[in-house]
């Protein structure tokens, strides 16, 4: 066995691969949870579990496609996996993540549907808690179960963010959004999209607010968002990012950026790092537009045949 596949073998253990997913459900345990820091660019294959799953990034981006649409979940954030849910992940660069596997029959209080949730001082310390690999083993029944009590309410309270770019059913969206998604460096207003598809800039207005919720700018600018979450990930510089993604400039790609993050692509990831050793992180300080209802937290892309590499 090479060591990429060494590796790819370990990683998906923890991300819980089709192989794991026996595994992680054969656990008796009712709650645990398991750690890993790795270097790793690749794709985990599709899989499924009767645990649900709460998958916390500490450091780095993953990218995960499950029902509803591809999540990028930035630092300090973790998204919620109902048990059953067939899901997916790519991982682009070093990554440090924690998993929290939860039996279903404690979950009847918890969300139905993935979502990102931002992980406080408190969630975090209790998913350490629950390490499964970690020399503190809680001996104490009662105890175990009064913190997991804690956990569960913690979980349930915790707002689930919607933020996502849904797939629209439109043949006229569909070519659009598809040819934004393979080639996002386009820069075509919605007039000259009309064209191309066959439709007027205010028919395709109207149908994107009714289909997505969301606006044609607001759709591209969050499509891009994620896109470069996971290149800033890999090392990529700003400056390559911008130009990729389209953009005349560095300062307006940063602008824009800045607009929906509340920070700058070069600080993004060094903020959110900070709660590493403060317990605290910065991602609850900035300011996010409210438009974007806290895109800072989840990029969602639904795509049923694609998945953005």
């Amino acid at each position: 066995m090479s060591q990429f596949e060494i590796l790819r073998e370990a990683v998906t253990m923890v991300f819980s691969s089709i192989s794991g997913s026996d595994q992680i459900d054969n656990i008796a345990r009712p709650v645990f949870s398991l750690f890993t820091e790795t270097t790793f660019i690749g794709e985990i294959e599709p899989h499924a579990h009767n645990k649900a799953q709460f998958l916390y990034v500490i450091s780095g981006v993953l990218t995960v496609e499950a029902v509803g649409g591809i999540w990028t979940i930035p630092p300090q954030c973790g998204l919620w996996i109902p048990g059953g849910v067939l899901h997916a992940g790519r991982i682009s660069g070093h990554i440090n993540i924690g998993n929290l596997y939860i039996d279903p029959t404690l979950t009847t209080q918890l969300p139905k549907n993935c979502g990102i949730i931002f992980v406080a001082p408190l969630l975090r310390e209790l998913l350490l808690r629950f390490d499964r690999s970690s020399v503190f083993q809680m001996q104490d029944k009662a105890r175990e179960a009064r913190l997991l009590s804690v956990l569960l309410d913690e979980l349930a309270a915790a707002p689930l963010e919607p933020i996502h770019l849904p797939m629209p059913t439109d043949r006229r969206l569909r070519r659009l959004t598809e040819a934004m998604i393979n080639s996002p460096q386009l820069r075509f207003t919605v007039n000259e999209w009309g064209v191309r598809v066959g439709a007027s800039s205010r028919t395709l207005s109207r149908l994107f607010k009714r289909e997505t919720g969301l606006s044609f700018m607001r759709w591209r600018q969050q499509l891009h968002i994620g896109l470069a979450l996971q290149r800033l990930a890999t090392g990529a510089s700003v400056t390559t990012i911008a130009g990729d993604l389209g953009y005349e400039s560095t300062s307006a790609f940063i602008a824009m950026f800045r607009r929906l993050l509340g920070t700058t692509p070069a600080r993004y990831f060094d903020t959110a790092s900070i709660a590493d050793d403060t317990g605290s992180s910065d991602l609850e300080n900035r300011h996010i537009a409210p438009s974007t209802q806290d895109a800072a937290k989840s990029t969602v892309i639904s795509l049923k045949e694609k998945r953005i590499s």
